[in-house]
């Protein structure tokens, strides 16, 4: 027994280090950690790049020009959390006006969703702030750094004082472009002449030191390091994008059917008596990506529809003297020779929603009245008897100047015969730009005029030197029941 037991288990331990081995196989078979693989995107001349590039510019131009705008003695834009204020140029919001900013975002969240529906991703690729700044830092990479083959043998060498030199120039400018986006960002809420000013004196405050290094810092990270793993991880954009397209959507298509296969050649060579197709597989297009996708395997969820590779595989195209268009921006439908339809249901549902939307919005604004009224009655007493036998009901009136200019305002009252109002404050009152004032008035009619219980009545505030600016609203006036 002792000698079976032995052979037994001599048997037994070749199985045991197998399965070992098998389970360390599949231990490293669902490993879910990829090491990212730094992408040195090379730099592309073309039709969509020149489209890019002055999206870039117009898009940081008014980003960072706009805070010093002026509009009738003030910053143009402002968005003045202590003074409760938004000034949008000649339009100042107050918090009461929370409802068009809610719109507001309603339209670009449908502009959105229409555009897609069109267009495909063109959002990520030339209006992202992502894609924006990141372009600004790649730029500011090359001029330090060289083209791509430079930069790879630079990362690859050893630290030496070219290196250090070239590495430390880039991270300078980076820091002071990124500080200065930060600066720029609290300059929309600081008032940017009033900020610049402080900043050069160190005078800060806490919250603008912070919030002016945090979006600093912020932009220096993603733009400058993160990059396309911010729109690979990060975005959820990318995730939902799908549900928006469907086979009349622009897209960055590659036509594998005229492709394929695909090989290297010389110009001189016929490819069809080869048996390949126009791709001479020169991999152009892989190396101009921002992302570091291949667009040849088809569309993925990756692709930020920039079309670096459209520009680079005509170029190609060009040398070799084939047609352009082996990568080009079309539709599922257009690539199978069909009809490609602009006018579908989503975009059409779209279009309709977002034109309704955008005409509310402007119609509110250009209606809106600068003047607020609340209507707020005295909870200690429904009504009250007159030495001179008129009934009256007391009310507190909160007036609210929402002009950008001083106002004297009158108060007026309808909706039975006989009433007359009297302020405590008198017969005008006179409210700067943004003040707020609560006026006590005594509201008076005789008994012959209004019936038991609760009557409508409307109270009216009009200024005295503009007589559109006037607002108007209901209230009740209680009078005894029994009587």
């Amino acid at each position: 027994m002792t000698t079976r037991s032995s052979h037994s288990q001599s048997e037994q331990r070749p199985r045991r280090r197998r399965n070992t081995e098998t389970e360390n196989a599949g231990d490293a078979a669902v490993s879910m950690y990829q090491s990212r693989e730094k992408i040195y995107p090379r730099e592309i001349s073309g039709r969509f790049q020149s489209l890019r590039k002055f999206a870039v510019f117009a898009l940081l131009g008014l980003y960072y020009l706009l805070p010093w705008v002026q509009w009738n003695g003030r910053q143009a834009v402002l968005f003045d959390l202590h003074a409760r204020q938004f000034h949008l140029f000649g339009i100042t919001l107050w918090p009461q006006d929370f409802f068009y900013l809610a719109l507001l975002l309603i339209i670009c969240a449908l502009g959105l969703f229409f555009v897609t529906a069109i267009a495909g991703r063109v959002w990520c690729g030339y209006a992202c702030p992502q894609t924006v700044w990141t372009e600004v830092f790649l730029w500011m990479e090359r001029w330090c750094e060289g083209d791509r083959p430079k930069r790879m043998k630079l990362d690859r060498g050893p630290w030496t004082g070219e290196k250090i030199a070239r590495k430390g120039s880039k991270h300078v400018l980076w820091v002071v472009f990124a500080l200065w986006t930060g600066f720029t960002f609290v300059a929309f809420f600081t008032p940017a002449r009033e900020l610049a000013a402080r900043t050069v004196t160190l005078d800060l405050g806490g919250w603008e030191t912070f919030w002016m290094l945090f979006y600093g810092f912020a932009t220096w990270g993603n733009a400058g390091f993160l990059r396309e793993q911010v729109c690979l991880y990060m975005c959820p954009y990318a995730r939902f994008q799908s549900a928006m397209f469907d086979r009349d959507t622009m897209i960055i298509s590659y036509d594998d059917s005229r492709g394929e296969p695909r090989g290297p050649r010389s110009r001189s060579v016929d490819p069809r008596a080869k048996g390949l197709g126009d791709c001479i597989d020169c991999t152009l297009c892989v190396q101009v990506c921002p992302t570091g996708i291949d667009i040849r395997k088809g569309l993925q969820y990756e692709c930020i529809a920039c079309g670096a590779c459209v520009d680079a595989c005509d170029h190609v195209m060009d040398r070799m003297e084939y047609p352009r268009g082996l990568i080009r921006y079309t539709t599922e439908n257009a690539m199978e020779e069909r009809a490609t339809r602009v006018l579908r249901p989503r975009t059409i549902i779209y279009g309709a929603l977002l034109t309704a939307l955008a005409v509310a919005l402007v119609s509110g604004l250009l209606l809106r009245t600068p003047l607020r009224l609340d209507i707020i009655p005295d909870r200690n007493a429904l009504y009250r008897m007159t030495d001179t036998g008129a009934i009256e009901n007391v009310y507190r009136l909160s007036v609210m100047n929402m002009d950008q200019a001083k106002h004297t305002y009158r108060f007026e009252t309808s909706g039975l015969p006989g009433l007359t109002i009297d302020a405590n404050a008198g017969e005008k009152v006179t409210l700067e730009p943004g003040e707020t004032r609560n006026v006590p008035v005594r509201i008076r009619t005789s008994p012959e005029s209004v019936r038991p219980g609760g009557n409508d009545i409307q109270v009216t505030v009009r200024s005295t030197g503009d007589p559109d600016l006037v607002v108007t609203e209901p209230t009740r006036f209680h009078a005894p029941i029994g009587r």
